[in-house]
């Protein structure tokens, strides 16, 4: 029975798709076929805001900071995007289609 109600929490908790004509929230390009949600603050230092981002979009916030770094000092994605390797990564994707994706490295600054 505790199964269940666990899967049944887990897909409550997971939001809906956004509006066909939603950009991502870091690069502002077109969402494509998947979209991933992005708390602004982590679940982990209280967050609960969540925004739709692009898989590659989300994978080069993590991999510049952790998440206490993220709660502290880029809690809102006009901080984010003054983040040195942000502005980089937001340059080179500019131009790249809604479903582009690349391995994203892991690295500080």
């Amino acid at each position: 029975m505790g199964r269940v109600r666990r899967k049944l929490a887990m897909a409550a908790a997971v939001p809906a798709p956004p509006p066909a004509d939603t950009p991502c929230a870091l690069c502002r390009r077109p969402l494509g076929r998947r979209t991933e949600w992005h708390h602004l603050v982590p679940k982990s230092e209280g967050g609960r805001d969540t925004v739709p981002l692009h898989p590659i979009c989300h994978r080069a916030i993590h991999a510049g900071a952790t998440n206490a770094e993220l709660a502290r000092d880029y809690p809102t994605l006009d901080a984010l995007r003054m983040r040195e390797d942000i502005v980089r990564f937001l340059a080179w994707v500019a131009g790249k289609h809604a479903n582009f994706h690349a391995p994203t490295r892991r690295g500080r600054g």
